[in-house]
């Protein structure tokens, strides 16, 4: 069985939560709240594998695993300038997973700053991005 992204699931979610809902009196207010539950459960269930950032110990320290050259992963503690081909390949993960897993914002780098600096340089000087 395949994994559901998470657009997947707020959808699953949002259709038992309307459901519920729609045979339940329950105050507005505490809607949102519900929603979060069941998507939390419904991921779970969908994911098995991804846990939260809760249980689980980083390989590295989250302070700690971003530097100018490299991304250590929290999975294996392992240097790496790009860590999505890494997440796919060995843990199956989407960045939103493991951002997920490890309670990361949704701003987290997956590219070290200076590979970043690097392709943007790059990009530039092969004329992409003009019109």
């Amino acid at each position: 069985m395949t994994e559901l992204d998470r657009t997947d699931i707020l959808y699953i979610a949002a259709d038992i939560v309307t459901a519920y809902v729609g045979r339940n009196d329950i105050p507005a207010k505490d809607i949102p709240q519900l929603l979060n539950s069941v998507f939390d459960s419904v991921q779970a269930l969908a994911n098995p594998d991804i846990e939260t950032g809760e249980d689980r110990v980083p390989a590295v320290a989250v302070e700690d695993s971003v530097t100018d050259e490299v991304i250590y992963s929290l999975e294996d503690g392992q240097p790496y300038k790009s860590l999505k081909r890494h997440l796919r390949s060995k843990y199956n993960m989407t960045p939103e997973d493991y951002r997920a897993r490890w309670g990361l914002s949704p701003d987290y780098p997956m590219v070290s700053p200076a590979y970043a600096r690097e392709r943007s340089r790059l990009a530039k000087k092969s004329g992409l991005g003009k019109s």
